[in-house]
This record gives structure tokens, C-alpha cells and sequence, in this order.
């Protein structure tokens, strides 16, 4: 699998430094820039992910972020504002300006991989229009077929595999009322030792694991399980 790029801005060159470091050692590719100067002469089209600090001279991170999303090839890309102004103006001015995180300095670098990691995952679900064939989603909802992972907001699920492909199957089939017997022979199609009463049991624990999207999953009495949009 390529390897996310990410492109680390800051005055402070031994940060830099550090991020740089930590961040390959986690697993992507990094590059950093010392001022927006800096950075603006480079190829951000080929990042995946800014890293901004706020306080540059000349140009700040605020107006760096305002050219990024002006630009068309580089306006999806997330923004992470790492800086020490922690105001509540200065972190709504960097949301509304299309931030996808605001981690204040001082931080220790298990945070901010934690927040690089949390932002990848909401975009992952956010672009699965990009993937159709691979993907099924319902709102926040996104299972990804190829990896048998599910996710709600960019967080993963404890599925089993029992529940994936129930799940998976109702998302394909967003509506429609599919029997116990229905679910027993696509689901448990070579297990013979099972009964109605374990399609209850899955859905029961399904429900649990998808909340808020639990009240999707409709019990039809007399006919079986849907799930409604």
C-alpha cells in the first residue's frame, strides 16, 4: 500500500524535526517546509495530509490554510493547525477555515499520531463515493469490503465476521426484509446446527456495536429483519 504524505509547516525547525522522525517511524512519508513561504514552492497537490503550525511571520498558518482550500487540487486535503495559541477564537477560526484538528503545543507525539490516525480514517469513510465497488455506506456508516472493516465516523468496529456480512448485506439491500431463513442460508450457508433464535442473537449484538445506527436495523414481526433509511 502507498504510503500517506504529509507535509509538516513550521518555523521551529527542531519540531519539525521530531515530527518528521516520529511521523516515518509510524509509517508515512514526511516532508517538512520552515515557513509558508517555504511550503507554497512546492507540489502540495501531492500531499495527503498539512500539518500547519499558526504562528509563521509573513504569511501564517490561518492564510496558508485560506490558499490551500482556494486551490482545486488541493482544497480536500486535511489541515491540522499544531500551535501554541489554544484560544477558543483562535481554534473556531481555524475550524471554520476548514481544519480538521487543532492540537495545542505543548503535545506529546503519541497525540499527535493519534489525531494524524483519527483524521485518515474520517476521510477514508468521507471519499468512499471514490470507491463504489469496494465500499457500502449508509450516512457515517462505511464498510469496506476489501479489508472486512466497519466504521462509524472514522472509528472502527469490533465486528465479528457473522455481523459484518449481515450488516454487508443489508446495506446492499438498504430496505429490503430479509427472513431468519433468508439470513441463516446466506450467512451461515455449510452450518447446520443453527436456528432461528442465532439470526436474534447477531442482530441483538449488531445493534449494540453500530449506535447511533441501531434503530436502522427494523424488526418486521412475522417476516424478519430490515434495515430502514
Amino acid at each position: 500500500m502507498k504510503k500517506k504524505r504529509i507535509l509538516v509547516v513550521d518555523d521551529e525547525e527542531s519540531l519539525c524535526e521530531i515530527l518528521k522522525f516520529n511521523l516515518e517511524n509510524a509509517g508515512y512519508e514526511v516532508d517538512t517546509a520552515f515557513s509558508a513561504e517555504e511550503s507554497l514552492s512546492m507540489d502540495l497537490s501531492v500531499y495527503n495530509l498539512f500539518i500547519l503550525d499558526v504562528m509563521m511571520s509573513n504569511i501564517s498558518g490561518f492564510q496558508m490554510a485560506d490558499i490551500i482550500k482556494k486551490n482545486k487540487n488541493t482544497a480536500s486535503v486535511p489541515i491540522i493547525f499544531c500551535t501554541a495559541r489554544d484560544t477558543e477564537d483562535d481554534t473556531v477560526r481555524g475550524l471554520n477555515l476548514g481544519a480538521d484538528d487543532y492540537i495545542s503545543k505543548p503535545f506529546s507525539i503519541k497525540e499527535v499520531i493519534a489525531r494524524v490516525e483519527a483524521v485518515f480514517r474520517r476521510t477514508h469513510w468521507e471519499n468512499v463515493n471514490e470507491k463504489p465497488d469496494s465500499s457500502l455506506s449508509y450516512d457515517k456508516l462505511l464498510l469496506d469490503i476489501v479489508a472486512k472493516k466497519a466504521y462509524i465516523n472514522g472509528v472502527n468496529l469490533p465486528l465479528t465476521k457473522k455481523e459484518f456480512e449481515i450488516l454487508s448485506l443489508f446495506l446492499q439491500k438498504q430496505g429490503r426484509v430479509f427472513s431468519r431463513e433468508e439470513l441463516l442460508k446466506t450467512v451461515w450457508p455449510d452450518d447446520v446446527f443453527v436456528t432461528d433464535r442465532t439470526v436474534d442473537v447477531h442482530i441483538t449484538r449488531l445493534r449494540k456495536k453500530i449506535v447511533p445506527y441501531d434503530k436502522n436495523i427494523v424488526t418486521r414481526l412475522g417476516y424478519g429483519y430490515c434495515f430502514e433509511m
